[in-house]
């Protein structure tokens, strides 16, 4: 076997003495020696730039909530305005990530259909492996983001659980509340009597001004009990809305996960497409074969039987 030689150096010869050949300067001539050396970058296209700047974007709202996670979930660190601000922008931060990925998607479909020539037959400046790639950048985004997502929803979890825990122990003795203000305010009608019937027996003066305590404090008993039933009422109204909101969080996630897994279908379908395509372009090629090798087949046949015609004639 034959040894290989290197011929770089030949040819760094043969491009320098070229450049004096065309009366190039020494700093052109460095120029080009140096491209041989270090390649200049290719230019990014915008969909590229677009796809890493989402990443990006994922990625600190990731980094964001590991910053904030005790903060968010530990009541004793931080204010509820403070976890509600924090719940807000992460919530902003998810829709805008969610846009780009949309705009993402929105560009393959413009792209695509642009591309598509007469009679909705693709062009070949479209690479099919071009448009499956794309399709599975924002596949992946969409993944990504709804693992981020995900996350979120189990920090808000824990937060509303936490609220609902705070808020059960509270409901028992609110309603055992008034039973006991009850129980007080008969023991003490009873006294009151008892104390009324000796009053009475002492002294019949005083029995309307006790009757008259006994009525009041009837009506605070009552009063009380009454504000004991609305402040049950408020919790039990907050705690149907905390569950109302972790049931729409959740369908929000289960959104994201159908969006991606509809992205995915739509990347099997465009690699699907591009394979029938090309499937076609094959038979097409075949089909004009064919048509040519039978046009010339037929001409030969119609040359061939009127020499023969011509031949019998003669020799008839």
């Amino acid at each position: 076997m034959a040894k290989i030689r290197d011929r770089t150096e030949d040819f760094k010869d043969a491009a320098r003495r070229a450049a004096l050949n065309l009366e190039y300067n020494e700093s052109k001539i460095a120029a080009i020696m140096a491209s041989f050396i270090m390649h200049k970058m290719l230019e990014r296209s915008s969909f590229t730039k677009a796809a890493l700047t989402t990443l990006e974007n994922i990625r600190a709202l990731e980094q964001f909530l590991l910053k904030h996670k005790k903060d968010y979930v530990d009541a004793h660190r931080t204010t509820e305005q403070e976890r509600d601000s924090i719940e807000h922008e992460v919530t902003v931060f998810i829709k805008a990530c969610k846009d780009q990925i949309d705009v993402l998607k929105n560009s393959i479909i413009d792209e695509e259909a642009k591309s598509k020539g007469w009679l909705g037959i693709k062009s070949d400046n479209l690479n099919a492996d071009t448009v499956a790639h794309k399709h599975g950048v924002v596949l992946i985004l969409s993944e990504k983001l709804h693992l981020v997502t995900s996350q979120f929803d189990q920090l808000r979890g824990l937060r509303f659980q936490e609220a609902i825990n705070r808020a059960t122990p509270r409901r028992k003795p609110k309603q055992s509340g008034p039973t006991a203000v009850a129980e007080n305010s008969t023991s003490g009608n009873m006294d009151l009597r008892e104390n009324n019937t000796e009053v009475r027996q002492t002294d019949g003066v005083e029995a309307e001004p006790i009757k008259f305590q006994q009525q009041q404090l009837d009506d605070e008993t009552r009063a009380l009990q009454v504000e004991l039933g609305n402040m049950l009422d408020a919790v039990q109204e907050t705690e149907t809305k905390m569950v109302e909101m972790s049931a729409l969080n959740h369908l929000m996630s289960t959104h994201v996960l159908q969006q991606a897994q509809q992205i995915e279908y739509l990347y099997d379908q465009a690699v699907e497409a591009t394979n029938n395509v090309v499937l076609g372009n094959k038979e097409l090629a075949q089909a004009i074969q064919r048509n040519s090798s039978s046009r010339t087949f037929l001409l030969l046949f119609l040359f061939v039987l009127t020499f023969s015609v011509l031949f019998l004639d003669w020799y008839s």
